[in-house]
């Protein structure tokens, strides 16, 4: 007899201490609506590891990803406006 195992999916509750660094340089509502196509509050929802209904939520590891690779995007565009200067 095979036992069924229930696995929960990883949750990234931490995001807004993991940027904390750029945390006030970055506008997290047209970052929200340009990498994510989702509203600033979903987005502050997110970062606060809560979800809509006030109870426990985070980044999915997709989401987490997805986050990664949009703050490298957003550094590139800051380095290549830099050297535009």
């Amino acid at each position: 007899m095979k036992t069924a195992v229930i696995e929960r999916p990883t949750i990234i509750a931490d995001m807004k201490k993991k940027v904390s660094d750029v945390l006030m340089a970055i506008s997290w509502r047209d970052f929200a609506n340009t990498y994510f196509q989702r509203s600033s509050s979903w987005f502050y929802h997110k970062m606060d590891g809560i979800d809509g209904n006030g109870g426990k939520g985070g980044f999915t590891p997709a989401e987490a990803e997805q986050m990664r690779c949009a703050l490298f995007d957003l550094a590139a565009r800051i380095r290549q406006a830099a050297e535009n200067i």
